[in-house]
Order: structure tokens, then C-alpha cells, then sequence
């Protein structure tokens, strides 16, 4: 070898980093202090967050993909899956949030107006449905902020929060979001309960609403007829385990954050399902259902 050429360095593996490296890394994004209050609103046990991602023709977009077959699909969650659940949700008094990609926003916008005019949030959920923490730190900036100002052209209201497409989360989503003064975040899953979140060891004053695998419809509802992925699980089995899953919240005096997508469960079977669902958390008492800005302005003001 040339004297004037050096071999280059090889990247060091996980097991070879130094402390430093992988307490960095760790402590980027952490749990900070619970923001769970003593009482829910109005002295309620429980509180209960449902919330919809409208994803629609999204899905398929963001992956560059242009089949009229999967398009409809997501188009499926406009056409049908929204409207089903607003009347389910009026018919039941429920207000709720709707986490809405800037250019579903663009194809649907009358959806979102009416969305907003029953009352119910809506917020930032991407551009495109992209997968935020593949970008460069300057186009996810870019994107997450012109995100929210066209869901404040289109709704007239200013998304106070936001939850990342696929609950996907860079190094740069935290100060993006602080940036932009949102005062929510809705994608981490530290936690069943509201807690702040914490930036390289340092208090943000923001809220997380967890989320989790679990209280999705998307992992019993999807599938892809060109892969083995095929669960459809029967609604009866994941009434079960959001009836469970709720049943706790409530002995805990808890929060239930339920995350679903109307091109999943807009379908006939499953709607009835939800209905069920809400039928059973509306036969307890002291249950508050809510927005997930109206908890987050709750746990602020309210945290013990």
C-alpha cells in the first residue's frame, strides 16, 4: 500500500462502544416524572382516549407505490371508515382525535373540517406518512412543520400535538416538536400512564400519551396478500383484549389510549365491535372520555 493511503477505520460494533456512546444513546429520549393526576377531570376514576389515524390513501404513497387496488384500500378509510365512526362517536357523546398526514389532509379536506366542526382534534401525522427517522434532519423539520400548517389551513385550528407515522421517532423528533411549541406527543410507550418527557437528562415540559402495540387495531386488522402476513383476528378476540386492557386502566384509575385507522376498523364487523367496546367503558362509572389535547392539558395543569 502507497505510504500516502491509511486503511479506513471500521465502525465499531455495540459490544465495542464505549459508555459514553451507549448512555447517550439511551438517555437521548427517556421517561421523565409521571404527569398521571391524582383525579381525573370532574373527580373521574378513569380517563379514556380513543384516538383514529387517518392514514388512508397514505399507505400506500409513502412507499412509492401507485396501485389502484391499495389505494383503494386506504380510500376506504374516507369513503366509509371516517364517517362510520363520527356517527358512532356522536351517538354516543365521545369526543375524540384524529392524527392526520398533511397530504391525506390535501386529498380529503372536507373530512377534516367536518371532523373538527363535531368537536373532535386533529393532529400532525406526517407529510406523507414517511418514515421520519430515515430522513435528514433537515427535510423531517421541513416536512413535520409544513405538516401542521396545512392542517391549520385546512381545519382553521393549530395541531398542539403530534404522533409520528409508524411511531417512528429520530434523534431530532423531540427537538422538532419542542420547537414548534407543541405541547403533546403521542408515539413513545414508556409507560400506561402520561408521563414528561426528558431530552439528554433534561425535563421538556412535554407530555407523552403513551401508545402501544397492543391497543392498535393495526396488528389484528392487517394484512398483505403478497406476504405470509395474514392475521385478521376475530373482533370478538380484540374486543377481549381492549375490554381487558381497559378493565385495568379503570382498577388502576388509568389512562386507556386506544389507537385505531378507519380503513381497519370502518369495517361493519368491527365497528360493531367498537360499539361494544364503548358500551362496556360507558357501564362503569366516572369515566372520562377525552381528546388527547384536553389530557394533556389536564396532566399539565394537574399533575401531582
Amino acid at each position: 500500500m502507497p505510504d500516502d493511503q491509511t486503511a479506513t477505520p471500521k465502525e465499531e460494533l455495540p459490544w465495542q462502544w464505549a459508555e459514553e456512546k451507549w448512555r447517550g444513546i439511551v438517555d437521548k429520549v427517556r421517561a421523565g416524572r409521571s404527569l398521571r393526576p391524582a383525579q381525573w377531570k370532574n373527580g373521574a376514576k378513569a380517563c379514556v382516549a380513543l384516538s383514529f389515524d387517518s392514514d388512508h390513501e397514505s399507505s400506500t404513497l409513502r412507499h412509492g407505490q401507485n396501485s389502484p387496488g391499495k389505494l383503494s384500500q386506504g380510500e376506504y378509510g374516507s369513503r366509509v371508515g371516517v364517517p362510520r365512526i363520527l356517527r358512532l362517536l356522536d351517538q354516543h357523546g365521545i369526543k375524540a382525535s384524529f392524527f392526520v398526514p398533511a397530504v391525506v389532509a390535501m386529498l380529503h379536506p372536507d373530512e377534516q373540517r367536518a371532523v373538527v366542526e363535531q368537536g373532535h382534534e386533529v393532529g400532525i401525522h406526517g407529510w406523507i406518512h414517511e418514515f421520519n427517522s430515515t430522513l435528514p434532519p433537515a427535510d423531517e423539520r421541513d416536512l413535520q412543520m409544513r405538516a401542521a400548517d396545512v392542517l391549520e389551513k385546512i381545519t382553521g385550528v393549530r395541531p398542539v400535538g403530534i404522533r409520528t407515522p409508524s411511531w417512528d421517532f429520530s434523534p431530532q423528533t423531540l427537538a422538532i416538536s419542542r420547537e414548534m411549541g407543541l405541547i403533546y406527543d403521542s408515539s413513545l410507550m414508556a409507560d400506561d400512564e402520561p408521563y414528561e418527557i426528558v431530552e439528554d437528562g433534561e425535563p421538556t415540559g412535554m407530555v407523552e400519551l403513551p401508545v402501544e402495540w397492543i391497543r392498535d387495531d393495526a396488528v389484528y386488522f392487517n394484512m398483505d396478500r403478497m406476504s405470509a402476513l395474514r392475521p385478521y383476528t376475530p373482533p370478538s378476540a380484540v374486543l377481549e383484549i381492549f375490554k381487558s386492557e381497559f378493565d385495568e386502566a379503570y382498577r388502576e384509575s388509568g389512562l386507556f389510549l386506544l389507537t385505531m385507522h378507519p380503513h381497519f376498523i370502518g369495517h361493519r364487523s368491527r365497528m360493531a365491535m367498537l360499539d361494544q367496546l364503548i358500551q362496556h367503558i360507558r357501564s362503569h362509572d366516572d369515566v372520562w372520555f377525552a381528546t388527547h389535547a384536553e389530557v394533556a392539558e389536564y396532566c399539565l395543569e394537574n399533575a401531582g
